[in-house]
C-alpha cells in the first residue's frame, strides 16, 4: 500500500521550486556586462540582447541540467550499490570520463564534441563497472571502505590521465575538463548537456526497479526483477549523464554525493519519493554555487569546482560523521502531542 504524501511533505518541494525559480531569474542578470530587464524590454541595446540569448540563457540551462543530472546519477549509484558514499566522484566515473576525453583528443582529434562524449561515455561505463566488480568482491562491505576503494581506483585512473596528458602535451587542453566551470558555455557548444533530461526521465520511469535492485540480488530475483539488467541500466544512465556533463563543463565533484544524502536525510530511502526533491535541490545547489563564483571577486570569476569543493568538503565531513553515528536513519520533524487528563 502506497504512503499518502501529506501537505507538510510537499511544502519543502514547493519551497525549493520557488527558490529555484527566483534564483534562476536573478542569475540571468548577474555578470560583467550590466543587463537589466528594462534594457531587454526596450530592445534598444542589441549587444545586451545578444549576450542574454547567446550566453546567459544557455548558461542557466546548462546549470540546471548539470545539477539535476549529476544529483540523479549519484542517487541511482547509491541505491544500486547500497552505499550512501558512492557517487560519480567516489565511484571513479568522473575520472574514467576524463580519461576517455583525453584518449579522444590524442587518437581522434577530428571527432569534435560528439567524439569526446562517446569516448567519455565508454570509459565511464567501463570504469564504473570495474569499480562495481571490485566492491562486489569485498567480503565485508563497510560504509567507508567501499568509497575508499572507489577513491583509490579513481586516483589510479587520474594518474594515468595525468601521465598521458604530459606525454602527449595535452595538459593545457585537458585543464578545462579537470576543473568544472560554466564560463565557456555559450549557445552552440553546450547543447549536449541536454542529454541529461531524457536520462532523468528514464530514472523516474524505472525508479521502482532501481529501488528493488537496491535491496539485493536475492530480493530482486524473488520479485521477478532481473537484477543484472537493472544494475546495468542504472549504472549506464549514471555514466551517460556524467560523460555529457564532463564533456561540456568539466569535472564537478560532490554534487552526486552530497545532494542525494542531504535529501534522503529528510525524505528517507524510498527512491521515487526522493527523485523530485533531489533534482530540485541539485539544481539549487549548483546554481547557488555558480552565483557565488560569479560575484565573489567580480568582474573576475572563480571556477565553480572551487566553490563546490570548499563547501562540499565541509558538508561531506558532517555527513560522514552523521552516517557513522546514526547509519541511514532519516531526520523527522514531528509535532509533540499533548495528552490531557480531564
Amino acid at each position: 500500500m502506497m504512503k499518502k504524501i501529506t501537505g507538510r511533505e510537499w511544502s519543502g518541494t514547493v519551497l525549493m521550486a520557488l527558490l529555484l525559480a527566483v534564483l534562476s531569474f536573478a542569475s540571468l542578470f548577474v555578470g560583467v556586462t550590466g543587463i537589466t530587464l528594462d534594457v531587454l524590454l526596450s530592445g534598444q541595446d542589441e549587444m545586451a540582447l545578444k549576450i542574454f540569448l547567446l550566453a546567459r540563457i544557455p548558461r542557466l540551462l546548462a546549470i540546471l541540467c548539470t545539477g539535476t543530472g549529476m544529483s540523479i546519477a549519484g542517487l541511482i549509484m547509491q541505491q544500486l550499490c547500497m552505499n550512501r558514499f558512492v557517487s560519480p566522484t567516489t565511484g571513479a566515473t568522473i575520472s574514467s570520463a576524463q580519461l576517455g576525453i583525453l584518449l579522444s583528443l590524442v587518437f581522434l582529434p577530428g571527432m569534435g564534441i560528439w567524439g569526446r562524449t562517446l569516448s567519455a561515455f565508454l570509459t565511464a561505463v567501463a570504469g564504473t563497472w570495474i569499480f562495481v566488480w571490485f566492491i562486489r568482491r569485498i567480503p565485508f562491505q563497510n560504509a567507508v571502505l567501499v568509497p575508499l576503494v572507489g577513491i583509490m581506483f579513481g586516483n589510479i585512473i587520474g594518474g594515468i590521465t595525468g601521465f598521458l596528458s604530459y606525454r602527449f602535451e595535452m595538459t593545457q587542453q585537458m585543464s578545462s575538463f579537470l576543473i568544472g566551470s560554466f564560463a565557456p558555455v555559450i549557445r552552440g557548444n553546450y547543447e549536449l548537456v541536454w542529454l541529461a533530461a531524457p536520462l532523468v526521465i528514464l530514472a523516474f520511469i524505472y525508479a521502482d526497479h532501481f529501488n528493488i535492485a537496491g535491496m539485493g540480488e536475492d530480493f530482486a530475483s524473488n520479485l521477478g526483477v532481473s537484477y543484472c539488467l537493472i544494475l546495468f541500466a542504472g549504472l549506464t544512465i549514471s555514466a551517460m549523464i556524467t560523460a555529457a556533463v564532463v564533456s561540456v563543463v568539466g569535472s564537478i565533484s560532490y554534487v552526486g554525493l552530497l545532494v542525494p544524502n542531504m535529501v534522503t536525510l529528510f525524505r528517507g530511502d524510498r527512491l521515487r519519493g526522493c527523485l523530485t526533491d533531489t533534482a530540485l535541490f541539485g539544481s539549487l545547489f549548483v546554481l547557488s554555487a555558480d552565483l557565488i563564483a560569479r560575484t565573489v571577486i567580480m568582474p573576475y570569476e572563480l571556477p565553480i569546482e572551487l566553490i563546490i569543493g570548499i563547501g562540499g568538503s565541509i558538508l561531506f565531513i558532517g555527513l560522514l560523521l552523521y552516517r557513522l553515528k546514526y547509519g541511514r536513519k532519516a531526520i523527522r520533524f514531528t509535532r509533540k502531542e499533548t495528552i490531557s487528563c480531564d
